[in-house]
């Protein structure tokens, strides 16, 4: 079943995130996608995450797809033109990719070519307009094209957010609808309860929310979260990882409590972001 019938018929959606290798060897990549690709309903191709040269999205995306499974290819505004884009995109839907999720990317020099200069020749709100415009037969040009796509398109949603924080996402979250988008990543959480302000104000039975859970690898990881990037990690958890005399053995089982209370929740489905530990996707889809 594909990942928009899934939707469709309201059943709760697993994703796995996949980082192409920084290289061509794709052994590690195709390996871990197999051994989980009965419970995946799709794996989500980023696209050079952190300004991180890898292997383009495309193509990991392409690779997946022709040994039979769904995936989501990003498409990054910060490295590509608009021709670039709709090119990818065109290609990608002709090699079987239907699912794809616009990214704005992060600034080159968090990444490892600081001398990189962002492209940005489109926003993030006109690539999603050059999607539908696609799907109209039609190039952001206006010339017509031979076939057109007909993509499920994903985005992004600061579901954290709140106050007038929040008042902000709600506008471009209806924005993004408006555009054509059809499903929501959300942050990573391990506590629904952070995402309290937002569920008040969003019906999960018409918008796709997807909320991600990140493995957590160590103590470090957990503390460095919750204090620098504002994803509420709260002390019982950190106190279970730092007892905890298998880190990585602890790690999947939060997870898959997070998972359960996600689901339980009314969220459409989660991304699972495995950090590296994509071998453990396996133990992780046994869990839940």
């Amino acid at each position: 079943m594909h990942l928009k019938n899934k939707f469709d018929v309201g059943k709760f959606a697993i994703l796995a995130e996949m980082q192409p290798p920084k290289g061509v060897n794709v052994s590690t990549m195709v390996n871990s996608a197999t051994r989980v690709r009965k419970a995946v309903d799709a794996f989500l191709v980023s696209e050079m995450g952190n300004a991180v040269m890898r292997m383009s999205a495309l193509g990991g995306a392409m690779i997946l797809q022709s040994r039979g499974m769904e995936t989501i290819m990003q498409a990054n505004c910060r490295d590509r033109n608009r021709i670039a884009l709709q090119a990818d995109l065109l290609a990608a839907y002709g090699c079987g990719i239907i699912n794809v999720m616009g990214v704005a990317g992060e600034d080159p020099s968090l990444g490892d070519h600081h001398q990189t200069k962002a492209v940005h020749d489109i926003d993030l709100m006109t690539l999603y307009r050059a999607i539908a415009v696609l799907q109209t037969g039609k190039d952001l040009a206006g010339n017509e094209l031979s076939g057109a796509p007909d993509f499920f398109v994903g985005g992004s949603v600061n579901a954290r957010a709140s106050g007038d924080e929040l008042e902000n996402v709600l506008a471009r979250l209806n924005e993004k609808i408006d555009a054509g988008v059809n499903f929501f990543i959300a942050p990573p959480v391990y506590d629904i309860g952070a995402f309290a302000a937002f569920m008040e104000k969003v019906d999960l039975k018409t918008t796709r929310i997807i909320p991600t859970v990140m493995l957590l690898k160590s103590v470090g990881m957990a503390r460095y979260l919750d204090r620098h990037l504002n994803v509420t990690v709260s002390q019982d958890l950190i106190k279970r990882m730092m007892h905890a005399p298998d880190k990585a053995t602890e790690s999947l089982a939060i997870a898959a409590e997070t998972i359960k209370a996600i689901k339980e929740a009314g969220f459409a489905g989660v991304l699972i972001s495995a950090m590296g530990w994509e071998d453990k996707l396996e133990k992780l889809v046994d869990l839940i």
